[in-house]
């Protein structure tokens, strides 16, 4: 299959309330939307990326560069037979991840649209729903945090993640834990500590939580490793994990007791599939990450997490988390059980509303092939 067109888009879609972790605040998603259109069919995929290198060393920037200037006349020179395809033209572009992603989930999807299938079947998924929780950003004070727990918990969402930093950790989550001594609980500092913070972090240990994320540096598994002894409660490796070779270095220093897994973060869902597989066989749970992506991207992460391993519930919330209207026809909602529906029809099963995606369009490139 030869892919005949490209359309990129920049998008600024309003969050329904700022967005804050230990190290950042966004106001809006800055995705990149990519379509791909081939023998007839249309495939969409979404690079979510942020306004700084904050998360990542990308933004919606430098992948917007990189999308047109490398990655797009590359996949129009290429003769695809697979979706995996696409990750293996793309492996002589280093890094840029969360840019090639995008294409990559097109393509999937793309693909899917063709044959007929969905893209959890295609994946290897076993599940019609899957468990997903709620992330909490840092709060003014406990008083609030405990309001804004309660109001996720009234939604239905049973796992709640906490974002802490020092000065914002032991005592927010003791208040959210005394409160609901039985909710599914974790916490995530997006590596804002060091070692040096070792016996301050043990004192999460009591709390009875499902894991504590990244709390080391982005770049960092050694250190992890050790932090990890130290500690009862699982570390879960976020930024770490870039790519199945980072996985694997992590599992064989026993690094981490969970992984989190984002495809937009490691490349696709060809290397997403292959960190779930050395997950398996390490019996080591992984869940699905998210990055306050819009019904494009969640259709995908919904799909990739009801793959087997998937066992904790994902950072993969309902639509009206985080936007008050959609780029979809169709977002996501909630189920009472706390779970989300994995789409069925072709592809990822989602319905662009390409009228509402114009309005959020903030600029828009495209190319067709021998263009």
């Amino acid at each position: 299959m030869r892919i005949e067109r490209v359309e990129l888009r920049q998008i600024r879609l309003p969050y329904v309330t700022p967005f804050e972790t230990s190290g950042w605040r966004e106001e809006s998603s800055h995705s990149i939307i990519v379509r791909l259109d081939a023998e007839g069919a249309t495939g969409w995929g979404e690079s979510p990326l942020m306004s700084g290198p904050w998360y990542s060393e990308e933004t919606y920037a430098t992948a917007w560069v990189i999308l047109r200037e490398v990655l797009v006349p590359l996949l129009l020179r290429a003769d695809l037979q697979e979706p995996e395809d696409i990750d293996r033209l793309f492996t002589a572009v280093r890094g840029n991840r969360f840019a090639r992603s995008g294409i990559e989930f097109a393509g999937w999807d793309l693909f899917g649209r063709i044959r007929g299938q969905s893209l959890a079947q295609m994946l290897g998924g076993t599940r019609e729903r899957v468990p997903v929780g709620v992330s909490v950003g840092v709060q003014p004070d406990i008083a609030t945090l405990l309001r804004v727990v309660q109001d996720y918990i009234n939604d239905g969402y049973q796992r709640v993640k906490l974002k802490i930093k020092p000065g914002w950790d032991i005592e927010p989550t003791r208040a959210v834990r005394s409160t609901w001594p039985d909710l599914l609980l974790q916490v995530d500092a997006n590596s804002v500590y060091t070692l040096e913070h070792a016996d301050h972090l043990a004192q999460l240990d009591p709390f009875d939580l499902l894991l504590i994320e990244q709390p080391l540096a982005h770049d960092d598994i050694i250190d992890h490793a050790q932090l990890q002894r130290h500690l009862r409660t699982p570390i879960c490796l976020d930024e770490s994990i870039v790519s199945p070779a980072h996985a694997r270095r992590a599992i064989e220093l026993r690094a981490c007791g969970v992984i989190n897994i984002k495809p937009s973060r490691v490349g696709g869902l060809a290397a997403a599939r292959q960190i779930h597989a050395m997950a398996q066989a390490a019996s080591l749970p992984v869940w699905c990450g998210g990055m306050l992506e819009s019904g494009i991207g969640r259709a995908t992460n919904v799909a990739l997490a009801s793959l087997p391993g998937f066992t904790l519930p994902g950072d993969i919330s309902a639509s009206r988390r985080y936007f008050r209207r959609d780029i979809v026809t169709t977002p996501f909602d909630l189920n009472p059980d706390s779970t989300l529906t994995v789409p069925a029809g072709p592809g990822n099963g989602i319905t662009v509303d390409e009228a509402y995606l114009e309005e959020v369009t903030v600029e828009r490139w495209e190319l067709r092939t021998g263009g």
